[in-house]
């Protein structure tokens, strides 16, 4: 429910079902690449574990795959009035952008560079990512974002869903679970699980957290 009455406010984040290119194995980052068949009825899915909540805004990135995923959500959810809620897309919650390696088949790029090369590429904090972005970088546009956009409603009492995509949550979970540059390559956002984080007024921090998966078959990240 909405925490409005006791200044609680609740961020539920998940990230975009399987993509046309998840499902390729290829990086796709700023590409618009819409939802498989599959990243469709996943998303309602996760529709149907998250109804425990009464949403105030939504927030995704201008990439279609989100926009997607938040429609089957809203479909799971069995609630067509929340297309009625306040809605921002914003690219400051886009997707790292890959670079030279966007739109490249992931494990032939391991075959090229080999393994420790790969993970750099894949998992770096501030490696150099040609004519793209490394992780760092995806955390100095989200965070900012996510302060100055976010962060004061979620202090108000708000619940706020954002729908997104595995780095630009992973820069988030980072700044709010409070993990090291060198831990963070550990961190993981599968397809269907769910981050809900509790705030209380004047807390820039959450102060609870749990997850949540919904019940789909992984596919490629």
């Amino acid at each position: 429910m909405n925490q409005s009455q006791n200044n609680t406010g609740t961020l539920v984040i998940t990230r975009h079902g399987e993509s046309e290119w998840n499902l390729l194995g290829k990086w796709t980052g700023w590409t618009d690449v819409g939802l498989t068949e599959k990243g469709a009825s996943d998303a309602e899915e996760i529709g149907k574990i998250i109804g425990d909540f009464e949403y105030d805004e939504i927030y995704t990135s201008v990439l279609k795959r989100t926009e997607e995923t938040l429609q089957g959500i809203i479909r799971g959810l069995g609630r067509p009035e929340m297309n009625e809620l306040p809605k921002t897309a914003n690219a400051a919650l886009n997707e790292r952008d890959y670079g030279v390696y966007t739109g490249k088949e992931k494990w032939e790029v391991k075959e090229e560079v080999g393994e420790d090369e790969f993970t750099v590429i894949r998992r770096g904090w501030d490696n150099v990512i040609p004519e793209g972005e490394n992780l760092k970088q995806v955390y100095d546009r989200v965070i900012p974002y996510f302060k100055a956009e976010i962060l004061p409603k979620l202090q108000a009492g708000k619940t706020i869903l954002v729908v997104a995509h595995g780095n630009s949550i992973r820069a988030l979970i980072k700044y709010l679970d409070r993990i090291s540059d060198e831990d963070i390559a550990d961190v993981e956002m599968k397809f269907g699980k769910v981050l809900i984080y509790r705030f209380k007024q004047g807390n820039d921090r959450p102060v609870d957290k749990k997850e949540r998966q919904a019940d789909i078959e992984q596919t490629h990240a």
